[in-house]
Parts: structure tokens; sequence; C-alpha cells
């Protein structure tokens, strides 16, 4: 069993991340940040005007790592690294993030569909009052989707939190034709990108 010392804050819901750090053997405790409710998020996910879609995610994994730091102050927790991440799919410069019900997951659809995009993860370390990050792109072609297929697929729980509105690890798997770059990146975290920055940082994995 890892020593107390070697666990680190996962700043992040995202059950797919959890399951990928489970995976290649980090210890990790989740620190939860609000993303709704009467004062709104405790980190906008707006985009900024004229924000590109790379400096977009880069941006919004950097105050999230940011924000999870001062939390741990605040509520006086354990100082441990803090590890937190962002995704996002984008087509022609189009940043889409988790379709808010069907007419707009259905929209997404119809824009990767036939085509390639690209999904984007940053990923942003917080150790010792010092932030390390990375961006990993892969490029993803979809099939060409019928209505019928797009509509069934929407009328599942799958795409609704979901950047692009459709997961590849899940039944949306079958729609994909390639994919070049990282498979774990499309999920939410690159996983090779992520060892080596845990690993540089003095946090070992498996």
């Amino acid at each position: 069993m890892k020593s107390a010392k070697q666990r680190i804050y996962l700043a992040s819901k995202s059950p797919r991340r959890r399951e990928l750090l489970r995976q290649i053997g980090v210890d990790f405790e989740l620190m939860l940040l609000r993303d709704q409710g009467p004062r709104g998020p405790e980190v906008s996910e707006e985009v900024l005007p004229d924000e590109k879609a790379e400096a977009y995610v880069s941006r919004v994994t950097r105050e999230k790592v940011e924000h999870a730091a001062r939390v741990m102050l605040l509520r006086r927790l354990p100082a441990r690294p803090i590890l937190t991440a962002d995704t996002t799919v984008v087509i022609d410069g189009r940043i889409l993030g988790k379709p808010a019900g069907e007419a707009e997951a259905m929209e997404m659809l119809r824009l990767l569909s036939g085509r390639t995009h690209q999904v984007m993860t940053s990923v942003a370390l917080h150790k010792d009052e010092n932030i390390t990050q990375f961006t990993q792109i892969s490029d993803v072609t979809l099939t060409k989707l019928t209505e019928d297929t797009m509509r069934a697929y929407c009328a599942t729980s799958e795409p609704y939190d979901k950047a692009g509105g459709y997961g590849i690890q899940g039944m949306a798997a079958v729609f994909i034709q390639r994919i070049a770059g990282s498979y774990t990146g499309i999920m939410g975290l690159p996983l090779h990108e992520t060892a080596e920055l845990l690993n540089q940082a003095g946090i070992p994995v498996l």
C-alpha cells in the first residue's frame, strides 16, 4: 500500500478519470469543485471572446487546479499534490461542450458525422506551489451517421455528460472509424503523458 505522502487530490468529477488513475495505480482522494448552485460554478467554463480552443482548455484546467489549491489551504486539508484536467471537442475551430439536451446533442453529432475533429485534454499538477501542465490533442474520425442512429443514441443517457455529445468508451465506440493520438486522452486523461508528469514530480505509478 502506498504511503499517505504519495496520495494526491483529484479535482475532477469525471468517473472516467477516476477509473484511469486507478488503472495505473495512483492513490488519490477526490476534491470536488462546485459546478452549480445559487452562486454558480467555482470555476467558469465559459469561452472568452475570440479564445482559441487550446488556450481555452489550458486556461480552464489551470484555473481549476489553482482554485483547488486555494480550497486545500482554506479547508486546512493535508498538503498533497493536486491533479486536474479538462477535455474539449473542437471542429472547424468551434468548441463543443456538454450538450444541454437532445436537440443540442443531435446538432453536435450532425456536425461530427462523417468528419474528423480534435479532442483536446489539458492536465495540470499543482505541487509545492508549482504548476506543471500539458495539453494532448488527438484526431478522431466518425463514420457517417444516420438520423435514426443519432436519435437512438441521444435517447440514451450517454451523450449528456461528455464534451461533444459522445463517449468513445461507451456505445459511441461503434461510430469511431479512426483515431490518431491517445485513446485515454479522448476519454479524458492521457495516461502516458499523465504518468510521465506524475513520475517527474516524484509520484510513482503502478
